[in-house]
């Protein structure tokens, strides 16, 4: 794909307004309903291991209280090997759990992540070819790479880590209630400011994730497109204006992630400060206590760590907003790709198309893309097994339109497509297409061997079968004098064979199919002279036996057809044999005098 101008700037997304930030319950619902509760039992075990590592940092904790009143105050001797054995058994059970927590979460995680693209691949393949060509391929790539892993690390991750924090602090709250219920009433009066600040910074970091997330998008999109249009940008010195024009969306991008990072930043060490003057708070009331005797040394140390411990877990739940954060926009995005249902699906009670020969007839057929364009307007046409009818006429005509509708890659507004006497929208998409062979002028090519695409219609095909069609299509012996003959890889879109040996595997593809009904879209416009005559031989051998309806823009390639119907402007303007129509007087017979074969032979 050509890159686009660099003048003109790639517009930033719109920022999400709070409505689209705010209605949580429906979509933490739908990720338990879609995701978690198949793995509720990992995430069971999961959060018991959170739990029980919450639970033994409390208790190490609290440890504190008769280490230091019997070691240091009594000076008990048998606490000498009591308590560290106490710790150190702790500390194993604590270590076992994180352990456990841990191969649950990362089994968890990335088993739904691949769920999750999985389902976006499948959805985006399955897509109506108008939603397709609407977005560009570098939005979708973001959301597989980005936006399930941001989803997956909040959902799984952030949720277990969240509760292990959350669990530390009721544990550690509890304990100090117990202790102490009126130095905990000192720590109380802290935490509804600490609340209300991670409330705060928790919505700027979903507003950053959200303008983060649409900004990935474009710079993907910015890349692909690039890199899909590098000659283009070379040719015409462009080089320089394309980087800035990336540099520009990259800037965007880094503005939102700075702010969703400063967001992080601020949130932990605010709430660490509130922590401290509340730790300062109880240092006072304490050593207050401590005066009188109405606290020991032990309670009053470990009191303290018990804060220190719970200031941390508080800090750690601040720092986790922004995960979730992350984590539901991503998600928001997500189920938006996903809850696109494709219009063009089979009926209920659509039929399979018979085996055997097939003919295709436009009834009336109009269509277009666009309310305020019609792109075809009232055609008839038909194609009999082993004919051959060609489209020919200027540029935007609806040629490539009318071979669009025959697989239903898009649905005719007006009138009827047919193929074997049945309206494509009564029969399943299987079987129609599975009846459709198709080759066009820049025939696609996966990175994969030429043995893989030449039998992609046809995984199961022998090599056999494989190398015949491949002799068919006069692809065999260039194949053969490559290194790794029928194992060599293409190359990405097949950029390591030439136009004439593209076009070929895909002809020899269309063999192995062996379907009914062939449909050329140009399929030797783009070739030289010795190209064109091995694909053309190889076309005609294709050809014979089905009913064949073929778009050329050098009318030397449609002169013994059948048929040949022009358009112009959406509509059948002339219809009829070469001889005839070149003597019409009309259109045809303009574009003849064009392409100078007035005088060629027949």
């Amino acid at each position: 794909m050509a890159a686009t101008s660099a003048s003109a700037a790639i517009p930033s997304p719109a920022p999400a307004s709070e409505t689209e930030l705010e209605p949580l319950r429906p979509l933490l619902a739908r990720i338990w309903r879609d995701y978690l509760k198949q793995r509720r039992g990992k995430l069971i075990l999961s959060l018991m291991a959170a739990a029980v590592t919450a639970a033994t940092t409390a208790w190490v904790a609290s440890l504190l209280d008769p280490a230091v009143d019997r070691l240091f105050v009594e000076r008990d001797t048998s606490a000498l090997w009591q308590i560290p054995a106490a710790i150190s058994a702790v500390a194993v059970l604590r270590a076992v759990a994180a352990v456990v927590q841990a191969l649950l979460v990362n089994r968890l995680g990335h088993g739904l992540v691949g769920e999750v693209q999985g389902q976006l691949f499948e959805r985006t393949i399955r897509a109506d070819l108008a939603r397709l060509r609407s977005q560009h391929s570098g939005a979708f790539v973001s959301s597989v790479l980005f936006d399930a892993n941001l989803m997956r690390e909040a959902f799984t991750q952030g949720v277990v880590s969240y509760t292990q924090h959350a669990l530390t602090l009721i544990v550690l709250f509890a304990w100090m209630l117990w202790t102490d219920p009126w130095l905990t009433l000192v720590v109380a009066i802290g935490l509804p400011i600490v609340s209300s600040l991670i409330r705060r910074f928790g919505k700027k970091a979903r507003k950053a994730a959200k303008g983060a997330m649409a900004e990935t998008s474009v710079l993907s999109t910015a890349l692909m497109e690039n890199l899909d249009g590098v000659r283009q940008v070379k040719i015409e010195n462009r080089e320089g204006a394309e980087s800035a024009r990336v540099d520009e969306v990259i800037a965007r991008r880094q503005r939102f992630i700075i702010k969703g990072a400063d967001a992080r930043a601020l949130s932990g060490p605010t709430s660490e400060m509130v922590s401290m003057f509340v730790l300062a708070a109880v240092l006072a009331y304490a050593g207050w206590r401590a005066q009188s005797g109405a606290m020991t040394i032990g309670t009053f140390t470990a009191f303290i760590a018990v804060l220190l411990i719970a200031a941390q877990s508080l800090r750690n739940l601040a720092n986790l907003q922004t995960v979730m954060a992350e984590g539901l926009t991503a998600a928001r995005r997500l189920f938006g790709v996903l809850d696109v249902q494709p219009t063009i699906t089979d009926r209920p009670g659509a039929k399979v198309l018979p085996e055997g020969p097939c003919a295709v007839a436009f009834d009336d057929v109009s269509f277009a893309y666009s309310a305020a364009t019609p792109t075809l307007s009232h055609v008839s046409l038909s194609v009999a097994p082993g004919e051959t009818v060609a489209l020919v006429g200027p540029s935007g005509g609806g040629k490539s339109t009318i071979l669009s509708l025959i697989p239903r890659f898009y649905e005719a507004t007006g009138g009827a497509v047919r193929v074997c006497g049945e309206d494509v929208r009564d029969v399943t998409l299987d079987s129609l297409r599975a009846k459709i062979a198709l080759v066009t002028q820049e025939p696609f090519l996966f990175d994969e061997t030429l043995a893989y695409n030449i039998a992609y219609a046809r995984p199961a095909a022998t090599q056999d079968e494989i190398e015949a069609a491949a002799r068919a299509a006069a692809a065999h012996d260039f194949i053969m004098a490559l290194p790794e003959g029928y194992q060599t890889r293409a190359g990405e879109a097949g950029v390591r064979l030439s136009g004439g040996q593209r076009q070929r595997i895909a002809i020899a593809r269309a063999f192995l199919k062996d379907a009914p009904i062939l449909l050329l879209d140009e399929a030797t416009s783009a070739l030289d002279t010795e190209s064109e005559a091995l694909v053309q031989s190889a076309l005609e051998r294709l050809m014979e036996g089905r009913a064949t309806l073929m778009i050329a823009h050098r009318l030397s390639t449609v002169r013994h057809a059948d048929r040949i119907h022009v358009l112009d402007g959406g509509r059948v303007v002339e219809s009829g044999t070469h001889a005839a129509l070149s003597g019409a007087g009309g259109l045809y017979a303009r574009l003849v005098r064009q392409q100078n074969l007035e005088g060629a032979p027949a």
